[in-house]
């Protein structure tokens, strides 16, 4: 689902790499959010 420059992300939760939860609107509020995603990272293609 592609999303138009300056549409608001929908709110979503991941488990961070310490095991806890993070939801996308922890960080409602700060200036800069980045977002990381490695899709084929660790499966081996």
């Amino acid at each position: 689902m592609p999303a138009d420059v300056g549409q608001q992300a929908p709110d979503f939760d991941l488990p961070s790499n310490t095991g806890e939860r993070v939801t996308l609107s922890q960080f409602k509020g700060q200036k800069h959010v980045v977002l990381s995603f490695y899709v084929f990272d660790f499966t081996g293609l």
